[in-house]
């Protein structure tokens, strides 16, 4: 019925079926018969034929107006299927928590600057949270960290657009050693259960005989992480692209037991293609791998030797 329609459209705005026919490269017969079949369809007449050439009769304008309004719909739909088209409509957009940081106002407000007819709909939660608003509609992608190797469950689509690490941190002014046994004494600042950074961690101590010392639960909240732990009120778990930011850089010493390793991967999750938004979502996965690249090239002071930091030793081996 949507050629029809648009054949009554270009009659009325030609003014004749010849001229119609002209527009859309067919013959005045195909017109015809599109006229006559769009109105076996509605059961009424469109045209007044009384005339020479016919002339859209009341009903037949009426319907008319309808026939571009619904053209015009299905137009739109079609640009917001296609992923050609300028990026435009709602784009609603999952942070996890420990992805939802202030530098992330960088590759968001390249977005909107970029694509002035993209709205952004942000909202940060739990993982496992954000795969289920993905699944029921909720949301159309999100920024996740994932276990290395690990993908989000299907049908779930996962693309890893970087990497990074945890790392065992303490405020400048400690002294906690970098070795097991000194961090199993060490009071801690950590996610509450059922953090996989925390479970990961507590894994890694028990293998190594000791087991940390609770002193602060903090709900995925990194900015309080770091302001405890550089007052020298615990050590902790913070992402090492955070703290490689140059304003934390002095403010916090890593430490480096013996076999750690907590490495993340950092992906978007989409339930499946998004048509004219796709080329914003690459912007932004573009954004996001800039973020961590560029937290790559700083390295922060790192302690794996009680009372000695690694640059220090370095040094002191050359003599």
């Amino acid at each position: 019925m949507l050629e029809d329609l648009h054949a009554l459209v270009e009659f009325a705005q030609a003014g004749s079926i010849a001229g119609a026919a002209d527009r859309l490269f067919r013959t005045p017969s195909a017109i015809t018969r599109q006229l006559q079949r769009l109105e076996a369809a509605l059961g009424a007449e469109l045209l007044d034929r009384s005339t020479k050439p016919p002339r859209l009769n009341s009903l037949g304008s009426r319907v008319l107006e309808q026939a571009r309004d619904m053209l015009q719909r299905t137009e739109a739909l079609r640009s917001l299927a296609s992923p050609d088209a300028e990026p435009h409509g709602l784009l609603r957009i999952g942070l996890a928590h420990a992805l939802a940081e202030g530098t992330l106002i960088e590759p968001i407000r390249a977005l909107t600057e970029k694509y002035s007819k993209v709205q952004l709909r942000l909202l940060s939660g739990l993982t496992g949270e954000l795969f289920n608003r993905l699944l029921a509609g909720e949301l159309d992608v999100a920024a996740v960290f994932l276990p290395e190797g690990k993908t989000a469950p299907p049908p779930l689509l996962t693309n890893i657009i970087a990497r990074d690490h945890m790392e065992i941190v303490q405020g400048a002014a400690g002294n906690v050693g970098g070795d097991w046994e000194s961090l199993g004494r060490a009071p801690w600042v950590l996610n509450p259960p059922g953090c996989l950074l925390r479970a990961s961690l507590i894994d890694q101590m028990e293998r190594a005989g000791v087991t940390p010392t609770i002193a602060a639960e903090i709900h995925h909240n990194v900015h309080l992480h770091l302001a405890l732990i550089q007052s020298g009120y615990g050590v902790g778990l913070l992402p090492a692209r955070f703290i490689a930011r140059k304003e934390f850089i002095g403010t916090v010493e890593v430490l480096r037991p013996p076999s750690f390793e907590l490495h993340l991967s950092v992906a978007i999750v989409r339930v499946g293609q998004l048509g004219a938004l796709e080329r914003a979502v690459e912007l932004l996965e573009h954004g996001i791998r800039h973020l961590f690249e560029a937290a790559n090239t700083t390295k922060p002071v790192t302690r794996s030797r009680r009372g000695v930091p690694a640059n220090r030793r370095k040094s002191q081996s050359r003599k």
